[in-house]
């Protein structure tokens, strides 16, 4: 059974790791990490970063990975990038765009006793815990720090309802770190879709469309173009 991971993790390394810095995308200023919901819709280039790119004219240098969290122990999950904090890498960058936590909840808790996960991810006060120390790490070498909340499914039946308590509360807490840190802004996207709509997701109502895609891409380029401005 180990076996039989550590070979379904190394192919996951293999066809699914984020992308790296070229010599034709040096010069990238923005970076993008995160879960299922940024790496959606890559396929057709319809993900968060193209919307993003087609937003600013500009490259961004895309890392997330579907499944991936801030909390793994396996084997090799660091080198695929499953382990969230691992697709960050050091560099010039202006911004660095991220989300995550979702993952967590789901599979780490089963979006079931989650406030001490919640608690993991980030404290009450918005100070320490798994986001913020990344975060941190971020804002040390200079860049600028954007993270997207999860869509949600007003009026929809989801299978993942369960985690829309302690996701709002995950929510909250960022919103305090935002208030605490000039260069980090927070951006809920609990809003974005219109009750009863399930255009903005996939079928399975939780990962985003190509339309959700563009819709988070599209706010998270005018807060970027509003702090530059």
């Amino acid at each position: 059974m180990l076996r039989a991971l550590i070979a379904l993790l190394t192919l996951s390394f293999l066809i699914s790791c984020g992308e790296m810095v070229t010599e034709s995308t040096k010069d990238a200023r923005i970076l993008l990490m995160g879960d299922s919901m940024m790496a959606a819709n890559r396929g057709s280039n319809n993900a968060v970063a193209d919307e993003i790119e087609r937003r600013l004219g500009e490259e961004v240098i895309d890392r997330s990975i579907i499944a991936a969290r801030y909390f793994y122990y396996l084997p090799l999950t660091g080198a695929a990038g499953l382990r969230l904090p691992s697709q960050y890498l050091p560099g010039k960058w202006d911004w660095v765009v991220l989300n995550g936590g979702g993952n967590d909840l789901m599979f780490g808790c089963g979006c079931g006793y989650c406030s001490g996960m919640v608690d993991r991810l980030i404290s009450k006060d918005g100070k320490s815990g798994a986001i913020p120390e990344l975060v941190g790490r971020i804002r040390a070498n200079g860049a600028r720090v954007v993270f997207s909340g999860y869509l949600r499914n007003p009026g929809l039946y989801t299978p993942v309802r369960a985690c829309k308590p302690f996701g709002d509360e995950l929510d909250r807490r960022l919103a305090r770190l935002d208030a605490a840190d000039p260069g980090f802004f927070f951006l809920p996207m609990s809003d974005l879709v219109p009750r009863g709509d399930p255009s903005l997701h996939q079928q399975d109502l939780m990962h985003p469309s190509p339309k959700g895609s563009a819709a988070i891409g599209a706010r998270i380029a005018a807060t970027i173009r509003k702090a530059e401005n």
